[in-house]
């Protein structure tokens, strides 16, 4: 699929592009692979990993700046776009910078791979996307909804748009196991809500459900993978079985459980083995068997929830994961 092509990531240095680069290179050969991203540092960081590579070039650049975006887009096969700003806090104080990345940030790199003649591209999105009660969620959901119309504003242009949406990377930068393994030695770990509950996922799952993407979509897709959910208050016996769990309450934006599917994307909704995905109502697309192929309607009124899931992860499950990758948890 991208023997020989050119592939460029937005927001390369984040903790996907860390897992996705060398993925990628390991089991297709890219003629280049351009990582796009704002922070000079984390580039020259990663560039020591690849260094001898000719295929992996850094561009700085941000998704906000329409012009260094035509730039860096041309000649480009194959876009990921995984820039965002996406702690849910930061983006509760910092609303009008949260919708210049995540919604503005967005049109540009609409705009920019129609007219450079970009052949396909993935959006990463969010469980927060689903029914959102922050900020983050509902620029995410905002982005979601441009990448799809996306497909019509191109016009007669071959450039396609989909969306892959999926929950808590287990052990990236920000997120809750390496905040808890930072604390641990306290022997106290704080809990918003003993009820709380998170689906969770891992780097290379979320790579590869990338990958599924650019290989089926026709256009539109959201792409959302099938994975285990985990109580939070697990995770925390998980890092330390003997912590001290205190209650703190919930952050501003915080839900009690995520989701992915809502009832009304039930309408609109097909199952597979490993995934679903959500077909747009737009342009009756949703009743298109070239994006159905094989998949089962679901049940009108299903809800894919962190709360409802037959798929449970559990505290001796995930101690093993961290067990087996200490070394890069909190760093990619």
């Amino acid at each position: 699929m991208f023997e020989d092509k050119v592939i460029l990531i937005t927001g390369g240095t984040g903790s996907f592009g860390h897992t996705f680069v060398p993925m990628t290179l390991a089991r297709y050969n890219p003629r280049k692979l351009i990582i796009y991203s704002r922070d000079e540092m984390k580039q020259w960081e990663m560039a020591k990993h690849y260094q001898g590579d000719p295929r992996v070039r850094f561009f700085i650049g941000d998704v906000r700046d329409r012009e260094r975006l035509y730039r860096a887009l041309d000649g480009v096969d194959y876009v990921v776009h995984a820039a965002a700003t996406k702690i849910v806090p930061t983006a509760e104080y910092n609303p009008f910078e949260c919708v210049k990345t995540n919604i503005l940030g967005a049109m540009n790199l609409i705009d920019a791979c129609i007219d450079k003649g970009v052949r396909r591209v993935v959006a990463l999105s969010t469980d927060k996307a689903s029914s959102p009660v922050n900020l983050y969620g509902a620029t995410k959901l905002a982005s979601d909804k441009l990448f799809v119309a996306g497909n019509s504003y191109s016009g007669g242009r071959e450039t396609r748009f989909a969306v892959v949406r999926y929950g808590n990377v287990m052990g990236s930068r920000g997120s809750v196991i390496p905040y808890f393994m930072s604390i641990r030695d306290s022997g106290v770990l704080p809990i918003t809500d003993a009820r709380m509950t998170r689906f969770m996922i891992t780097l290379e799952q979320g790579v590869e459900l990338v990958w599924h993407a650019f290989d089926d979509m026709q256009g539109g897709e959201i792409y959302v993978k099938k994975i285990p959910s985990m109580k939070v208050t697990d995770i925390a016996q998980a890092v330390r079985q003997d912590a001290r769990l205190q209650m703190v309450g919930i952050r501003p934006g915080e839900k009690l459980h995520e989701q992915m599917i809502s009832a009304e994307d039930s309408l609109s909704t097909f199952e597979y083995p490993e995934h679903f995905k959500i077909l747009p109502a737009i342009n009756n697309w949703n009743a298109d068997a070239r994006r159905i192929k094989d998949g089962l309607r679901v049940p009108e009124g299903f809800v894919y929830s962190s709360d409802n899931n037959a798929d449970w992860m559990s505290a001796q499950q995930l101690r093993e994961w961290i067990d087996a990758n200490a070394g890069k948890i909190g760093h990619i």
